[in-house]
């Protein structure tokens, strides 16, 4: 049965509602209204929510009630954080949304937004030990991280809005107290230099790395584990300092003139912790609010595996299908490297996992060119969890499980050296399983692979006749020989 979740997150600089749609096997979001509400607006200098920014803050929430009303939704858990949370006429603010809006927001703690950024993080990357960083409009929280724990979480009032409204930075002497403040700040926390992993989370986070990612030239289909280096974000903030930062392709206009100091905030961080660039990842406040209903004790016990799984069955792939052939890639690739034919690591090994286990859910769009339409979900939906490289690895495998001669195509700038030949193992590996699955009956349930004299031989081992089976396989011959450089024999 689908349950929905509208998670409203009343942030300084944003009022933002996310519905996200789950059941006992997938989770999505399946809505999302954003209004930059800019809550914060003057509380730095008079420490009150002004009336302006105010009626703003309740109009929005007004127009969040009538939404879920209107759409059906029972469940909504609305928080609010900095601006909120320091605000001198809190109560007047929360009283006013009650009668407005029927809603009654919970003003969240700072270690408890700090437990949300983090819960985020963790369950959208593979963060195991490090630190990250959750920038808003009026505070920002690191959340120091050990073995997946957090074991330590902090808030300060470093937020975007809150930093504008104080440094206005951009002139050298401005920008230069704006860092001296940061640095001053952040001295409480001397845990910083000890991990060498920065995961970052927010809206400022979002804009800066689509901006990296663009004046680097790589192909763009969102900023999950796109790494920001500092050069890189250094070379943002100059860009920032001499123009209009609007202007800067990847930055939205509503965010222009707070993004300069949310970016020497976040540059503060890497400095002060000896970070060499940060992890950008999609989710943010509201996923991490969502992943403690979602999971039990709040983190995914595997964050790559859950994204694959979520993936296919929000496009109700045939399991059984798929976890075969699955099943039979990773027996030739094993197979393959115990023969010596590759070198291939465990991660490599993930990769043919997750191709095989996603090949097939273009079918949801049409069985025609489904190749395709598997690799356009595969990107566009996205794979918590991996890096843009290793998704778009995972697309083009899936892209040519059928057909093709593998290509990394657009995708090359995102490559390293080497993963042309990568993306032919894995699609070879695939494509061979898939034929080996052609009656989907799961008549082949194992085979191994023997080299003799130059040639690889695909011994199968099935409970029926195996002709279509051979013949399907006995065609990617050239493929075979391309990616590992022996001709193939299935036997």
């Amino acid at each position: 049965m689908e349950r929905r979740l509208a998670v409203i997150d009343c942030g300084s600089n944003s009022f933002r509602l996310v519905v996200f749609t789950y059941t006992d096997t997938w989770w999505k979001r399946t809505d999302e209204i954003h209004e930059a509400v800019r809550v914060g607006e003057g509380l730095e200098a008079s420490g009150a929510l002004q009336p302006a920014p105010m009626e703003r803050a309740l109009e929005t929430l007004e127009l969040y009630a009538h939404f879920c009303s209107a759409t059906g939704i029972d469940e909504i858990r609305p928080v609010a954080t900095s601006a909120i949370r320091d605000a001198s006429n809190q109560a007047e603010f929360l009283a006013a949304a009650r009668e407005r809006s029927g809603l009654s927001v919970e003003v969240l703690p700072g270690p408890a937004e700090a437990r949300y950024g983090y819960l985020a993080a963790v369950n959208t990357t593979t963060l195991s030990d490090g630190v990250v960083l959750d920038l808003g409009g009026g505070s920002m929280q690191l959340t120091r991280v050990a073995d997946r724990a957090a074991v330590d979480a902090r808030s300060w009032p470093l937020g975007a809005v809150r930093m504008t409204e104080r440094f206005n930075p951009g002139k050298r002497k401005r920008t230069e107290a704006l860092r001296q403040h940061i640095a001053t700040e952040l001295a409480s926390a001397p845990w910083l230099g000890e991990d060498g992993r920065l995961v970052a989370v927010g809206g400022t986070v979002r804009n800066l790395a689509a901006a990296a990612q663009l004046a680097a030239g790589m192909p763009s289909y969102g900023i999950q584990g796109y790494r920001v280096s500092r050069d890189a974000l250094g070379d943002l903030i100059d860009r920032f300092s001499s123009g209009p930062p609007a202007d800067v392709p990847g930055i939205k206009y509503a965010r222009g003139d707070l993004i300069l100091a949310g970016a020497i905030v976040i540059d503060g961080v890497l400095e002060a912790g000896g970070f060499d660039a940060f992890e950008a990842t999609e989710a943010g406040l509201r996923e991490g609010v969502f992943f403690e209903r979602l999971y039990p004790g709040a983190l995914s016990s595997d964050v790559r595996r859950d994204a694959v799984r979520n993936l296919a069955s929000q496009y109700d792939a045939d399991f059984a299908h798929s976890e075969h052939v699955a099943r039979l890639s990773l027996e030739i690739w094993d197979a393959l490297r115990a023969q010596g034919l590759h070198a291939g690591d465990d991660a490599e090994r993930e990769l043919v996992w997750a191709a095989a286990m996603l090949h097939d859910i273009g079918v949801a769009v049409d069985y025609d060119d489904h190749h395709k339409h598997s690799r356009y979900l595969i990107l566009n939906a996205g794979l918590p969890g991996f890096s843009p490289r290793e998704t778009a690895l995972i697309g083009q495998a899936a892209r040519y499980h059928r057909k093709g001669t593998p290509s990394l195509g657009e995708f090359e700038p995102e490559m390293r050296r080497g993963d042309a030949a990568l993306l032919n193992r894995l699609a070879a590996c695939v494509r061979l399983a898939e034929q080996l699955e052609r009656s989907r009956d799961q008549t082949v349930h194992a085979c191994e692979v023997v080299v003799l004299d130059g040639t690889a031989e695909l011994r199968l081992r099935a409970s029926g006749d195996t002709r279509i089976a051979r013949w399907a396989a006995q065609r990617q011959g050239d493929l075979f020989k391309r990616a590992f450089d022996r001709e193939l024999s299935v036997v």
